[in-house]
């Protein structure tokens, strides 16, 4: 897959479209991509995503604070496995924000895209003010001689899974449910910072997790079982996400207590799959407490691994 980081870049070839957020990727997208991966094998074209960074909510709402299932470096990820021929991620600002509908179409959709035929939800608005709709795009692929297929409601409400639904589940902690609405583990990525190493004091040494991106949907506050990969190896854990009531009650942090590993990892990039939740965070009356549940914890993630 190729990836642009401009919709300018884009070689012209000629190319049948999507267009969307695309967050998450997941099943419910899929039915989209298989549309217009087919569509280009049949009409000899290149399948093109295109997508925007920063998500427009974040440019035109006042202090927006959206959160979104995946990072760019995520997205690109799960598109290129899907399939997709040609990524583009263009920024988006408050001048790209003010095209006309027929701006977008004649400058964007055919001069630089050479599209052929574009594939949309039944949905989908677009141009300024996002006044122009399916019906407007229809008109204006009679006009420019490139072909509409709408996906209905139906088709989407037949999938049942929306990004609105996955970002709900997770907020909740079913994070079973997020993960079969998504095909894949939701996950994370963050660098292995320095804690106040309370954890080793009780013989539960954690990571402490920090991630960059401020906009990326973090599960409610609670315990998780976990795994993820270090020196190509598989590591499983148990994550806590939450303000430690029981220590200190401070900021909102993400620990792993992995099991049977002992490696130093400090400044090390991991990747973090949630598979299941386990409890709520809650504050108990002494360490000994703490370490007891901390136990029990790591027991339940020890069974469902065997499992």
């Amino acid at each position: 897959m190729k990836t642009y980081t401009n919709i300018k870049e884009y070689n012209k070839a000629k190319s049948i479209v999507t267009i969307g957020t695309f967050d998450g990727v997941h099943f419910g997208h899929k039915k989209i991509l298989e549309k217009i991966i087919q569509s280009s094998r049949d009409l000899n074209c290149e399948s093109v995503v295109l997508t925007f960074f920063p998500h427009p909510r974040m440019v035109l709402q006042d202090n927006s604070t959206i959160q979104l299932l995946n990072t760019v470096d995520e997205k690109t990820k799960l598109l290129e496995q899907a399939g997709i021929d040609n990524l583009i991620i263009h920024p988006f600002d408050q001048e790209f924000s003010r095209l006309t509908a027929e701006e977008f179409v004649s400058k964007i959709l055919v001069d630089q895209l050479n599209i052929q035929k574009i594939v949309i939800g039944h949905d989908h608005r677009f141009g300024r003010n996002r006044t122009a709709d399916i019906n407007d795009l229809i008109v204006f692929g009679n006009e420019y001689g490139f072909e509409v297929e709408q996906i209905s409601a139906q088709e989407i409400n037949e999938n049942a899974v929306s990004s609105t639904k996955i970002r709900n589940a997770i907020l909740e902690g079913n994070i079973i449910l997020a993960n079969n609405y998504l095909g894949y583990n939701y996950s994370f990525t963050g660098t292995v910072v320095q804690g106040k190493q309370l954890g080793r004091t009780i013989g539960f040494p954690t990571a402490n997790i920090s991630i960059k991106e401020n906009f990326k949907l973090i599960p409610k506050n609670g315990v998780y079982i976990v795994k993820s990969s270090y020196d190509s190896k598989t590591i499983f854990g148990v994550m806590n996400i939450g303000t430690r009531p029981t220590v200190d009650g401070g900021n909102r942090t993400i620990e792993v207590y992995f099991l049977d590993f002992d490696t130093e990892i400090y400044n090390e990039t991991l990747t973090v799959e949630i598979l299941e939740f386990i409890r709520d965070e809650q504050k108990f009356d002494s360490l000994d407490a703490l370490k007891n549940q901390i136990q029990i914890d790591k027991d339940k993630a020890i069974a469902f691994f065997k499992k």
